[in-house]
């Protein structure tokens, strides 16, 4: 890997931050000289963490921003929910969030000279992406959804990166692999997989609680991708575990299938989207 000179003194934005693979993300980074500022919905919780992080990181500035993003990011919910905005929780967190919030803040990103977004996956990638089913509209399958949902952020983010082309601002994915948090600690045997379900004593001893050890592991792959002069100009591509590029799940690269989902992302989310 290359060296991490380019993430001193840099502003980190990191969503989730207060606990799992943010809260690792956010520590490895404070420790080589980011200012850091995490996420969190709740204020007494997220200000622990904080303070719990400057402490570790020996890193002073660390920010909570305090913000309701519907859930913690990586939410995989049991059952089939909307939001207050009549959006399915699977696909507004894992979906709508990213897209958002990258456009929100893009006139800040341009602002710089060399931006960076990185967003994670997760889940285990379906075969294709039912666009009849984008909402889970005909069927709700617990971690099924949940991937489902992951694999069209993929799809809206590697369009998003397409128009970022030529422009400081680079869009990248990465998958952190599996780790204890508390997202994967609160799934149920109802919510996995028939294939899960067989081996569930072996899926819940790979995720019981190991003081962030396998979470700071996973955590890797999307410090990496927001450190290291290695990736400095890489637009639009997909990392794996190992921080190594890797092509991206088949459905991603339908064009025709992009479309239709930043279309719809644009409607969901009350923007409109323009490069300039």
């Amino acid at each position: 890997m290359g060296t991490n000179i380019h993430i001193q003194n840099k502003i980190v934005l990191i969503t989730g931050g207060t606990g799992g693979i943010g809260k690792q993300t956010a520590l490895a980074l404070a420790k080589m000289g980011a200012r850091v500022i995490v996420t969190g919905r709740n204020k007494p919780n997220g200000e622990a963490a904080v303070s719990e992080l400057k402490q570790l990181s020996g890193n002073q500035q660390i920010d909570l921003l305090t913000a309701d993003l519907s859930t913690q990011t990586g939410l995989a919910a049991p059952e089939r929910q909307l939001t207050e905005d009549r959006i399915e929780s699977n696909f507004a967190v894992n979906v709508i969030t990213p897209f958002m919030l990258t456009h929100l803040l893009m006139d800040r990103l341009k602002s710089s000279s060399s931006a960076r977004v990185v967003t994670l996956t997760g889940g285990e990638h379906p075969a294709k992406i039912e666009v009849d089913n984008l909402q889970a509209e005909r069927s709700f399958m617990g971690l099924n959804t949940y991937s489902h949902a992951k694999l069209i952020m993929m799809a809206v983010m590697y369009e998003f990166a397409q128009r970022m082309q030529g422009t400081n601002v680079t869009i990248n994915v990465c998958y952190p692999g599996q780790a204890s948090t508390r997202m994967t600690q609160s799934v149920t045997p109802q919510m996995a997989p028939f294939i899960l379900r067989l081996l569930w004593p072996l899926f819940k001893l790979a995720t019981r609680a190991d003081g962030g050890q396998s979470a700071a592991k996973a955590s890797r792959s999307s410090v990496y991708l927001a450190s290291s002069t290695e990736v400095e100009g890489i637009n639009g591509k997909y990392f794996d575990t190992n921080s190594k590029m890797v092509n991206w799940p088949m459905p991603v690269l339908d064009p025709s299938t992009r479309q239709h989902l930043w279309v719809m992302v644009e409607k969901l989310s009350r923007i409109s989207y323009t490069k300039d």
